[in-house]
């Protein structure tokens, strides 16, 4: 995440969202703006697609090649009437980056040669008084390099030959912006961990209009059209005192429905971001109700076994028929009992259009980050356990049935913002455990700790049959491991 970018809460100023160090690539679509973010990143982040117009929102992330860190921001290609929905939008985003940071990258395709596109935008881009850096993008081979010459007449110093898909030339061009932009005197050290919220749901259910509302700055793309989101965008952003990075995601839908190659991989990309945040925003339309498709992405979160909060988006347009006490009750409990498998996770009230109850979101937010921090004595928990098991015994399996002998709750990991509370339980023998007791034994536990937000992750170890011991402590233990957290600081 990018430590040296520090975003507030400023309203539409374009330097809320930036900070010393950034460094906007611009240019028009298809010169391969995103295939050199995504080799200045050190991994693939932007999409790469031969269609033009992939990238439509501002994409950031961090470099730190070249000796020195910067903040790279990649921008939706301008001109050529790409996606004409968009132009205008798009146009506005580059404006805004190109406003907020320090230096400009101007990314050219070698291979076409000097567009009118080009030469229209290096006019507008001569009128700034920020470095500019033209990097001519496509010379793969020494034998290409006199494509550069048509180039030269732009006026721009430095002018730089580059291929981003073979990196040729981009150490070069980043030991070049380090060059330019001011010293870095920030302390990565004094930001501390960001936490990292993905903003997941169904196409158009108002994820990207949470975003800005949240920043109070058209940020990202917002339209009536299903799927402008097509990335998943990370956007630093500070409250406070507190770190996030806000993942706007791309709207997954049903694999059926799924029509394009860049729709695939705006899917996967936008499931990949479940599993690396650190809590989950599901954001589900009031006035549609819950329906299979939210049900299946709070499956991906609980099959991630991620914190989670689920914002009910557009609340505006069902206020009048739920404005008293039970008809709002009601429809809240349909929710519940739709999600009931995501129950851990609490159900709060928003409307982006109106920007109401963005506070409470953030507070509920920090509410399970002091819940995650939250445990249960040993003692406390070995007589609930025990309570469970004379309340209700374990069914029997094959003539045996399961018992617990002991049970432990590990201090929370401090490589996660938001850690997932874990309980071992060492037993009999894990095998002749059922699903439906670990959720007796769940409700049980959270008696005590309702940890809200939170999934409960469960290690069970049992003893080995032939090892002659009778506690947690002898002969050979077997564990059942479940799966890792993602999302960890790198």
């Amino acid at each position: 995440m990018p430590q040296a970018m520090e975003t507030r809460n400023h309203g539409t100023n374009p330097n809320s969202i930036m900070s010393s160090r950034s460094v906007a690539i611009v240019g028009r679509p298809n010169v391969g703006k995103s295939a050199l973010f995504n080799r200045l990143a050190g991994q693939r982040i932007s999409i790469v697609h031969d269609m033009p117009g992939v990238t439509r929102d501002r994409i950031t992330a961090e470099c730190k090649i070249g000796g020195g860190t910067f903040t790279i921001v990649d921008t939706g290609g301008i001109g050529a009437d790409v996606d004409t929905d968009f132009t205008k939008q798009v146009r506005a985003e580059v404006e805004i980056a190109m406003t907020a940071c320090d230096l400009i990258v101007f990314v050219v395709d070698g291979q076409a040669g000097l567009t009118p596109t080009d030469q229209e935008l290096g006019r507008m881009l001569r009128r700034t008084d920020k470095p500019v850096i033209l990097a001519i993008n496509k010379i793969d081979h020494d034998k290409h390099s006199l494509h550069t010459i048509d180039f030269a007449r732009m006026g721009f110093d430095p002018l730089m030959a580059i291929s981003a898909e073979h990196d040729r030339g981009v150490r070069g061009l980043a030991e070049r912006i380090n060059a330019l932009l001011p010293a870095d005197d920030e302390d990565p050290a004094a930001t501390g961990r960001a936490v990292k919220i993905a903003l997941v749901g169904r196409p158009n259910v108002g994820k990207s209009s949470i975003t800005n509302a949240i920043l109070e700055d058209d940020r990202t793309l917002v339209s009536p059209i299903s799927g402008t989101t097509r990335d998943a965008v990370d956007i630093p952003y500070q409250r406070g005192d507190q770190n996030f990075v806000l993942i706007d995601t791309a709207g997954i839908r049903p694999r059926g429905k799924v029509s394009t190659s860049v729709e695939v991989f705006s899917v996967m990309r936008s499931e990949g971001s479940i599993r690396r945040a650190d809590l989950c925003v599901l954001v589900i339309d009031a006035s549609m109700g819950v329906t299979a498709q939210d049900k299946k992405i709070a499956g991906m979160i609980k099959e991630a076994r991620k914190p989670c909060v689920v914002a009910i988006n557009k609340w505006d347009l069902i206020e009048e028929r739920t404005a008293d006490k039970a008809a709002l009750k009601e429809v809240l409990d349909d929710m519940h009992a739709e999600l009931f498998f995501l129950s851990y996770a609490p159900l709060i009230l928003l409307s982006a259009k109106t920007g109401a109850s963005m506070d409470r979101l953030f507070k509920r937010i920090e509410n399970v980050r002091e819940a995650s921090r939250r445990r249960i004595g040993t003692g406390p928990l070995n007589r609930l356990i025990t309570q469970a098991q004379n309340q209700q015994s374990p069914a029997m399996r094959s003539g045996r049935r399961f018992k617990m002998l002991y049970a432990t709750q590990p201090e929370p990991s401090k490589h996660f913002a938001i850690p997932v509370p874990e309980v071992v339980v060492f037993c009999n023998e894990y095998k002749l455990m059922d699903e439906s007791y670990q959720r007796f034994l769940e409700s049980k536990i959270r008696t005590e700790e309702p940890w809200e937000g939170l999934p409960l992750m469960f290690h069970f170890r049992g003893r080995e049959e032939q090892g002659g011991g009778k506690g947690p402590g002898k002969g050979r233990v077997k564990a059942k491991t479940p799966r890792k957290q993602s999302g960890s600081s790198k």
